[in-house]
């Protein structure tokens, strides 16, 4: 490189650094130290350079923020480590139960939580690569997420970069991972819904409809005008935690030019947490985005670890949430609306109410029994109320002499308001169905069930494609859809070729998922998420599924004589099993690995304390389970081994005391060959 050429590129670098500087003041610290013209100065005179230069542009330069092609749609992505949701407290009692909790399973009474607000956007992966942004991704359904990069490089809160000067202040390696918050500030969110209301669109609810609306844009120039925010709160290597207290994350995240929310405490008891929750409780309108709630984590890494998680939550933090916003409104109607099951469900059209950042118009009624119990009639003025991600719902009838009783009852239809069908209560339930199996609300709730996120992932085939589909009477069951061709979706309303490409990939991927996406998929009644994994695991073929009887369906675990007896009567249809041949033909997944669990471990009871060195506490978990073994979280004289990794707390020296075998990893998967 000539020493032209050299001046040439420092002085480009010098140009490029003082606008990431500008940017940081401005949008991480809040403080800028420019006009915004003086700033756009400066941006305007990069651009020019690199309009003549463009051999100079980087991927990280600030002019490189908005750029590109609109996208077609977007690619998915495996997380590094599953994104758990939080267990919900709504009071204090709640949160004095969850310590205790902490502390018999950790057996140590001098635990530091670290107190953050619960801020109500979308949650965000930011991966980075020899310190250069190289992913951002949804949180999806907690395993896989969509990559929405390109919008994600349009909220100037998210470093491009993260130089090396940077990373070696905040403890960084080159290539580790952010989680955080991304939101929109109230001040864009009524911003974008005055222009959308200047041109005449559907403005958007509340700021996380909004934020989750923006951040699937498919065109990044949308999204960078809705100025969204970033806010980040955890760091990782390898999907692992890097640092040993969450107090240190933060203050790591600080340091590397992150936005960590500064409204955090480190506190030592849950009534300085109590506190804290009271604090921004009265101040929470004060704030220029909105919160719905406090989080509460375990500081120390290594508890964290020993405290381990649930079955979709950690143990080591806890989200309390703020009392539910209410308002009163006018009942204006209830209509039924019919679910994938036949269900029919009273709902209560409102005159629209705003309500904690929402307009609310409608509340459901779950049943009959319900609509009862409230004594709400058609034309009453009622309590509504909304908290967090709750779905709003009715409290009670208002009766005072500013809002008289309505007078139309509400009575439950005898025939399907879908399909004419008849409606049928069974004896000592709640629900009303209606039993004509081919009604069309039926069909198109069980196609999307099936496309669903959580069941076959058909990503596109949402509630307009199958609306179209159903109609046009081109999808007549789930098998249908692998019916679909080019053809037919180029003739429906928006969908153009790509679209169409699209969603025949998503369609053809899906025949890879596992039995259990399957088992989900057919809508058994009672048969969830979890029930269908237990059922693929114990029998390993949907065909040994449906010959199973009651009492052989009641061997698998969580299974009981209510879900068996559902299982048979489904099976015992004809049509649904020519609907299995349909989904076989078609080349679904039917048949999986048997997976039944061992018997090494057999009636051996083990205790985890500490950090182990390969595995995490689930997968070693999983380990002792999957042989057989059962996992406790105590020491006791009916504990056979204590598996101690690294900072053992005092379960070993419990173990010591009791005589009982304690062991390490390496011993651990010598019992488990």
């Amino acid at each position: 490189m000539s020493a032209v050429t050299q001046s040439f590129q420092k002085k480009l670098d010098a140009l490029r650094e003082q606008i990431r500087h500008h940017e940081y003041r401005y949008y991480v610290l809040d403080d800028p130290e420019l006009s915004d013209a003086e700033f756009d100065q400066l941006m305007n005179q990069l651009k020019k350079i690199e309009a003549e230069h463009p051999e100079a542009i980087t991927p990280d330069s600030p002019t490189q923020r908005v750029g590109g092609k609109p996208r077609e749609g977007f690619v998915k992505a495996k997380h590094s480590s599953p994104m758990f949701s939080l267990d919900n407290a709504y009071s204090i009692e709640e949160l004095r139960d969850w310590e205790r909790r902490v502390h018999e399973l950790i057996e140590r009474d001098d635990v530091e939580y670290m107190c953050e607000l619960k801020l109500d956007g979308m949650s965000l992966v930011l991966r980075y690569e020899d310190g250069r942004l190289a992913q951002g991704i949804t949180r999806g359904d907690g395993n896989i997420g969509e990559e929405v990069t390109s919008n994600v490089r349009t909220v100037r809160a998210v470093p491009l970069a993260v130089d090396a000067a940077k990373r070696k202040q905040a403890g960084l390696p080159a290539d580790f991972e952010v989680r955080g918050e991304m939101m929109m500030p109230l001040a864009s969110f009524r911003r974008m819904n005055e222009e959308r209301e200047a041109k005449g669109l559907a403005t958007f609810a509340n700021p996380r409809n909004a934020t989750a609306g923006t951040a699937r844009q498919l065109e990044p120039s949308i999204t960078a005008q809705r100025r969204l925010d970033y806010f980040a709160y955890m760091l990782l290597r390898d999907g692992r935690t890097i640092f040993d207290r969450q107090s240190e994350t933060m203050d790591a995240l600080d340091a590397a030019g992150f936005k960590a929310n500064k409204n955090r405490r480190l506190v030592k008891s849950i009534d300085e947490v109590w506190e804290f929750i009271e604090h921004w409780e009265t101040r929470r309108e004060t704030l220029p985005y909105e919160i719905d709630g406090i989080v509460v984590k375990v500081d120390r890494t290594a508890l964290q670890n020993e405290l381990g998680f649930t079955g979709k939550a950690p143990r080591w933090a806890i989200a309390y949430k703020y009392a539910a916003r209410g308002g009163i409104t006018l009942v204006e109607d209830i209509l039924v609306n019919v679910g994938r099951t036949g269900k029919l469900t009273p709902v209560a059209i409102l005159k629209p109410v705003p309500i904690g950042g929402t307009t609310v118009s409608r509340a459901t009624l779950h049943n009959l029994d319900e609509v009862e119990r409230l004594g709400v009639k058609i034309g009453d003025w009622v309590q509504v109320e909304r908290g967090g991600d709750v779905i709003p719902k009715l409290v009670g009838v208002v009766e005072d002499k500013e809002h008289p009783r309505g007078t139309r009852e509400f009575h439950m239809p005898e025939k399907c308001p879908v399909c004419g069908g008849h409606v049928v209560r069974t004896e000592g339930e709640a629900d009303h169905r209606c039993v004509n199996a081919n009604c069309p609300a039926k069909l198109r709730e069980s196609i999307l069930h099936f496309a669903g996120r959580k069941v076959m992932n058909i990503d596109g085939m949402g509630e307009a494609l199958v609306t179209q589909l159903t109609d046009r009477g081109l999808v007549k069951n789930v098998a249908d859809i692998y019916r679909v061709t080019q053809e037919d979706l180029l003739k429906l309303e928006r969908m153009g070729k790509k679209s169409a490409e699209n969603v025949l990939r998503e369609i053809e991927a899906s025949k890879k998922l596992p039995l259990e996406r399957v088992i989900f998929g057919l809508g058994v009644r009672f048969v969830g998420e979890r029930t269908a994994q237990f059922l693929a695991e114990h029998f390993g073929s949907l065909e040994a599924v449906m010959a199973a009887s009651a009492e052989e369906l009641e061997e698998v675990n969580e299974v009981g004589p209510r879900i068996a007896e559902s299982i048979v009567e489904f099976f015992a249809e004809p049509r649904n099993r020519e609907l299995v041949e349909q989904l076989r033909q078609a080349g679904l997944t039917l048949a999986g690995e048997k997976k039944q669990r061992g018997t090494q471990l057999a009636g051996k009871t083990f205790v985890l304390t500490g950090t182990l060195a390969r595995l995490t506490r689930d997968e070693a978990k999983k380990l002792i389970e999957d042989a057989g073994g059962r996992v406790s979280g105590s020491v006791s004289k009916k504990t056979d081994y204590v598996v101690a990794g690294e900072e053992a707390g005092s379960k070993l020296d419990k173990a010591k005391e009791l005589g009982v075998a304690v062991i390490g990893e390496a011993e651990l998967e010598k019992l488990v060959p």
